[in-house]
């Protein structure tokens, strides 16, 4: 079974590495792949806004570059930098890439080291447009 919180505590650890110095909102997230290799993002922002990277993405992305395509779940914690994290899902644009590569079933654990909500990436984009649609 999968170890849902020490994913959690991760995610967390990967926040602290956030580069947020405009919105100060830090996120942190950690992927497990199907062969049990973990890779761990965080946001980075930039002055600009719209070349911000979102941990999520930051994560599967690094995943993806060393040549995993297939995951199992993901766990996000985020929230402003001061703050303990919280729950925080993941973005459109995030939720998207995660299912170009996973499926409905795909688990999403939103929460931290000490309280967690397991849910499918189906529950969090419903309908969603995937090369199944192309």
């Amino acid at each position: 079974m999968t170890d849902y919180k020490y994913l959690a505590e991760l995610a967390q650890e990967a926040r602290k590495k956030s580069y947020s110095p405009y919105s100060h909102f830090c996120v942190g997230a950690a992927l497990l792949c199907k062969n049990g290799k973990i890779y761990t993002g965080c946001n980075i922002e930039n002055a600009a806004y719209t070349p911000t990277n979102c941990a999520e993405r930051t994560a599967i992305f690094k995943a993806v570059s060393e040549g995993e395509r297939e995951f199992e779940a993901m766990a996000i914690v985020g929230g402003k930098a001061e703050e303990k994290g919280g729950f925080c899902a993941p973005c459109g644009v995030c939720r998207q890439v995660i299912a170009e590569f996973c499926g409905d079933d795909f688990k999403i654990i939103l929460g931290n080291e000490e309280e967690f909500g397991v849910h499918t990436l189906g529950s969090l984009l419903p309908f969603s447009f995937t090369k199944k649609d192309l």
